[in-house]
């Protein structure tokens, strides 16, 4: 990576604080100056798409891999464009605030959408913009299409529509745009919305020198447009539009009998040669997340080695297979449009020294996590002293791991494993989340990442994901008295101290 020495924070956009259920790009634009105040360079957060009821709002199980969430859009950015009046944000419902409510949050906004829709169709303000916009984006005609259809068909899966929406017939298709018009418009609206209030986001963080860290991952929901709109990318039954095999991961440290995502799996070729449908699709998609980050996290990076294969009809993950993925060729092809960004490779899990030498090839850096470094011996290649090369991400955890205070206190750790960590970072364990931090901030690799959950103490209630769980999930909130400027300073005089200072 191109980054000196430096740290950065994660927290998913989300769970920032903020007056309407939810963070929005309002909060992360006030977030930058509490990342600046502690001498922070980066920010972590999670993917950005449009979330879903049926996948549980999981940002991993999104309706497009395009899009962008419109439950970040900010009402009080709405009204700096004059698309809604102030009066609007004077009956806010009660929302929880240490937890997102989405169906209330959704409710909410869906609501000011609207409004702000209603008024955009009766000005020309903003109009000019809004064409430009549609014109530039390939993707949306779909994506919107899509999403007026799913409304139309009653949030049914794509799949479950009329034969000749579902295959896309071209005369099917051509009539539900006649027939959904102006649903179609409001959403492409909506984005437009969301990617002008990005740019504003992205040009403070920019302003404040922060550098913004997305995260993609490779594997994309049955019911997505994406998939619905590219079906010859995908590992379909073309009489039933059902996965024939589906995306997972085998047994290991998180899932006994490993896990079962259900996301299609890509058809890499047809025949002999290249799917060439199938790399116009990453291409672009990697061109949309240029737009928004400057350095992607690719999610399970591995599979681009050898993935998991597991029959659709297969209950868990335990009776798959790994299949050979497209390798250094699928880098090379869409080397173009990911000039612009810095890669981080998720080398987590089952991993051989084919997908680190794919890893190195590229030179991509690799993830570190420091709760799973004193599971063993001192040959854990997660213990600081074992990392061989300072181009590598240090993290306390993931958004997958238990905070580390929770960790710590989790009965079902081996004491074994909590002995190892007083003794390897000479402490009592009173403090252990700072424990931790020093630990990554004093390592040689070349960026530490903390949780914010980690930053602040908390414990396992809030804890983000609990992988091959499917509630709970997602949900957890900071309250803003967190965010406070001794605890900015504390964490600035660490880095600097370890010389990742500003």
């Amino acid at each position: 990576m191109k980054m000196t020495r430096s740290g950065g924070i994660l927290i998913h956009i989300t769970s920032l604080p903020g007056p309407y259920g939810i963070g929005d790009l309002e909060s992360a634009r006030n977030f930058l100056s509490f990342l600046k105040k502690a001498g922070q360079s980066c920010w972590q957060f999670l993917p950005t798409g449009p979330g879903a009821d049926i996948f549980g709002q999981s940002p991993y199980m999104t309706l497009s891999a395009m899009a962008g969430n419109p439950l970040l859009i900010s009402p009080l950015q709405l009204v700096s464009d004059c698309l809604i009046d102030n009066v609007e944000l004077n009956d806010v419902p009660s929302f929880p605030e240490y937890a997102v409510d989405f169906s209330a949050v959704t409710e909410f906004k869906n609501n000011l959408l609207q409004s702000a829709y209603r008024k955009f169709l009766k000005t020309d303000e903003l109009q000019q913009d809004y064409l430009a916009f549609c014109k530039s984006h390939s993707w949306l005609d779909d994506y919107a299409l899509y999403l007026s259809l799913r409304e139309h068909h009653g949030q049914k899966p794509w799949f479950r529509w009329p034969k000749g929406i579902a295959s896309r017939n071209a005369k099917a298709l051509a009539a539900s745009r006649d027939k959904l018009g102006d649903r179609i418009s409001y959403h492409k609206f909506v984005q437009f919305v969301f990617f002008r209030q990005w740019d504003h986001f992205r040009q403070h963080a920019i302003d404040a020198e922060i550098r913004l860290i997305g995260d993609i991952p490779i594997y994309v929901g049955l019911d997505s447009a994406d998939v619905w709109a590219n079906q010859s990318c995908f590992d379909l039954d073309r009489k039933t539009l059902q996965p024939l095999h589906v995306a997972g991961v085998p047994p290991d440290y998180f899932s006994k009998t490993g896990q079962r995502w259900g996301n299609p799996l890509y058809l890499w070729s047809t025949g002999k040669r290249a799917n060439k449908q199938l790399y116009t699709w990453w291409k672009l998609r990697f061109t949309m997340l240029s737009e928004l980050v400057d350095v992607v996290r690719i999610d399970h990076f591995r599979g681009f080695e050898s993935y998991w294969q597991i029959p659709a009809f297969e209950k868990t993950a335990v009776n798959g297979k790994w299949i050979t993925g497209p390798g250094k060729s699928f880098f090379d092809q869409v080397a173009s449009e990911i000039s612009g960004l810095e890669i981080i490779a998720e080398d987590l899990g089952t991993i051989t020294p084919e997908v680190l030498e794919l890893r190195d090839s590229l030179g991509y850096p690799g993830m570190k996590i420091l709760q799973f470094a004193f599971d063993s011996d001192a040959d854990n290649l997660y213990l600081p002293h074992n990392f061989e090369t300072t181009n590598c991400i240090v993290y306390s955890g993931t958004h997958d791991n238990d905070t580390s205070v929770g960790w710590y206190l989790d009965e079902n750790v081996a004491q074994e494993s909590k002995n190892r960590l007083r003794r390897y970072a000479n402490c009592d364990g009173t403090v252990i989340h700072k424990d931790f931090i020093r630990l990554a901030y004093s390592s040689v690799a070349k960026l530490a990442v903390i949780p914010l959950q980690d930053v602040l103490g908390f414990g396992s209630d809030c804890r983000m994901n609990t992988p091959s769980t499917s509630s709970g999930n997602w949900i957890w909130r900071c309250a803003p008295e967190f965010l406070r400027n001794d605890v900015a300073e504390d964490l600035r005089q660490e880095i600097q101290f370890y010389g990742r200072g500003r």
